[in-house]
Order: structure tokens, then C-alpha cells, then sequence
């Protein structure tokens, strides 16, 4: 299974290139700069160091951080995606923007918090946990066919979502942390933001992510959407059935409601 992965939901603008549970190569930038400019001369740049043509990779589907993020981001990521897909005739698997992030610090015991800066002191939000699979002795105890291939010292994580991905005030995040009483890792683009808050108001044990995790990536998003297809089949969609995750309104449609609820009540 070799998936092409693309990630342009915030700052970052990232693309990877998954073999059977292989990185194969993976560009990421972390600069201001329109990623509508920059993700497909990644993707070439990638595919030609790759010594790669994209139309005959052997690509079986396309793995795009769905949202939440900038909205500007999400479209350009978005159209890239559907039209490769269509020109390479695969499936595109969708995947949360923080679910991908949270996916970088893969197998850790703490928490995962990641926090993308949503303005007006709002952050795109979720929690997250690396959990322990049913192993195959707990598969025989409870009469169920073990798998022979999986020895039993052998841990299967998954990733369990906690607090599915939302929009709030950085205090209600926080709230949620100290009310589960976990320690805790913050990592993404909210957390220079919303640190010195984090400090203040966080009670239970907490640290933030190192350069190398905190930010989005395509090889985590890519890889992800890897375990959710082989969990289940119908994550994979066509080209023409995929629609961004923005999870709130832009500032325009949300100063067109303001404008019409002061008009009509004026």
C-alpha cells in the first residue's frame, strides 16, 4: 500500500510519500508563504528526488488533513488532493488536522493536546490517548481466536479520541485537562499563544512538544490514515465526495450573520 500524504490545514505546508509502513520521503515548511505556491512544488521537488513520476508511482490513495485550520489552507489543500486523485484515479482518506498532529508523539503515556491558534483567544482543540489493543491473551481468555503472527509481549496502540475536535475557549480546554487529572503534552501552533495561559491555569503535570513533533506533518497524517484503512474500509472515499472540516464559520460568513441579525432587529 503506497499512500501520498498532504497537509496544508495551517502554517505548515507539508507532503509524504508512505510505502507499507515506510516513510519514503517527506517536504515540510513552516514559513509565510501561500501554499498555494509552494505544496505542488513540494510534491515535484519529493517525487523527484524520489526519482518518482507521480503518474505511475503506484499511488492507491491520497491521505489530506481535512480541518479543522485556516480556511484559506484547507481549500488549497483540498483542491490539490481531489485533483490528483482524480488524474491518478484513487481514493482520497480524509484525516483530522489534530488527530494527525496529535499523531506525531505516537506511543506516548501522557495525554495528547493539540492546540491550533483559532483567534479571538479560541483554539482548535481535541484530547487524545495511545491505548493498548485487546492482546491476544485477553483474546484467548475470553474465547477468541488468537493471532498467531502477534506475540503476546507485543503491543498494539491505538489512538482513542477523548474530546473530539472543537472550538473553544482556551479555558474550557484547559478545564477538561485538570478535570481528567492526566498529565499532559501541548503541541501545535497554539501553544506560543496560549502558553503563558497553560502555565497559569494548568494543574496537572504538562510539557510541550519538541521542535521536531509540535507542528503538522504529512508522514503522521499519512500514516494515520494507513491504520484507519486497515481498521476500516470506508474511510477511503472518491475524489468527489470530499469536503473540508472547518468546524465553525469564517470571519465573513460570521460578520454577514452579525449584519443581518443587527438589521433585522434594528
Amino acid at each position: 500500500m503506497k499512500v501520498l500524504a498532504l497537509d496544508s490545514s495551517g502554517l505548515v505546508a507539508s507532503v509524504a510519500l508512505i510505502e507499507d509502513g515506510v516513510l519514503l520521503g517527506e517536504y515540510s515548511t513552516n514559513f509565510h508563504k501561500t501554499h498555494s505556491t509552494t505544496l505542488l512544488p513540494m510534491l515535484d521537488e519529493l517525487m523527484r528526488m524520489l526519482s518518482l513520476d507521480i503518474r505511475d508511482a503506484g499511488i492507491d490513495a491520497i491521505a489530506v488533513a481535512k480541518g479543522p485550520g485556516s480556511f484559506t489552507g484547507l481549500r488549497i489543500g483540498t483542491a490539490t488532493a481531489k485533483g490528483l486523485a482524480f488524474v491518478l484515479g484513487v481514493p482520497i482518506v480524509p484525516v483530522s488536522t489534530l488527530a494527525g498532529l496529535a499523531y506525531n508523539l505516537w506511543g506516548t503515556d501522557s495525554i495528547v493536546c493539540p492546540l491550533m491558534d483559532a483567534r479571538r483567544n479560541q483554539t482548535y482543540t481535541a484530547i487524545y490517548r495511545f491505548a493498548d489493543q485487546v492482546t491476544d491473551t485477553e483474546e484467548r481468555s475470553a474465547g477468541h481466536p488468537a493471532d498467531p503472527h502477534i506475540p503476546d509481549r507485543e503491543r498494539r496502540l491505538k489512538q482513542e479520541t477523548l474530546v473530539e475536535p472543537c472550538a473553544v475557549d482556551i479555558s474550557e480546554i484547559v478545564q477538561k485537562i485538570n478535570d481528567r487529572k492526566d498529565k499532559v503534552i501541548f503541541l501545535g501552533d497554539g501553544v506560543p499563544v496560549f502558553a503563558d495561559y497553560i502555565r497559569e491555569h494548568c494543574v496537572v503535570p504538562y510539557c510541550f512538544a519538541p521542535a521536531h513533533a509540535n507542528r503538522q506533518r504529512a508522514a503522521s497524517v499519512g500514516a494515520l490514515a494507513m491504520t484507519l484503512m486497515a481498521e476500516k474500509n470506508e474511510i477511503a472515499i472518491p475524489s468527489d465526495q470530499f469536503a473540508p472540516d472547518y468546524l465553525r464559520l469564517s470571519q465573513a460568513e460570521r460578520e454577514r450573520i452579525e449584519k443581518e441579525t443587527a438589521e433585522r432587529t434594528g
